[in-house]
This record gives C-alpha cells, structure tokens and sequence, in this order.
C-alpha cells in the first residue's frame, strides 16, 4: 500500500517534460501578485497545481486506507508526523494538542 501511494504521489513530484499550452482565468489582483513573487508564472501555477494533485491523491489513498483497515490508531498517527516532521516537531505538536 505505502510502495503504490508513494509511486502515485511521485509522479507529481518532478518536473513534466511534455506540456500543453491552455488559458487560465484569475482575478486581475491575483495576477498582480502572481508577477511580484515570480517572472515565471507558468512554473509557479504548475508547482501549484501539482502540489495540489498530490494533496488530493494523497487524501484520497488515506481514505481508502481507511475504509479498508479501520481509523489510524494516535501510535500510528504520531509516527507519520514524526517521519514527516521530525521527532522534535511531533513530540511539540501532541503536547500542545
């Protein structure tokens, strides 16, 4: 399970080499903004959009997971956030919860 969720969610990591050029509506103070943070706005909404295709296939793996073998125990939770945050840092965050 963790090898297939891990394979989907790389997919997205690196960088496509093929592209398709499409038109995107934003608001005009979006755009303003967009173009202070970067000269590559393409690149930037791409990261963004990968970005959130990983969030939501990662969501989507975890529900299934889920539906499939029960709610993830605390033990089981405070072990992912300690792999993705580090030790320190889910140590910290379940004091302060």
């Amino acid at each position: 399970m963790i090898i297939r969720i891990r394979w989907r969610i790389l997919q997205y990591a690196s960088p496509m080499s093929a592209t398709t050029r499409i038109t995107v509506t934003l608001p005009t103070e979006q755009v303003a903004e967009l173009r202070k943070l970067t000269d590559n706005v393409s690149g930037y909404v791409a990261e963004a959009v990968a970005r959130q295709i990983r969030h939501e296939l990662l969501g989507h793996d975890l529900r299934r997971h889920q539906e499939e073998h029960g709610a993830f125990t605390d033990e089981e939770l405070a072990e992912a956030r300690a792999k993705i945050l580090g030790s320190d840092a889910s140590a910290n965050r379940t004091d302060a919860a």
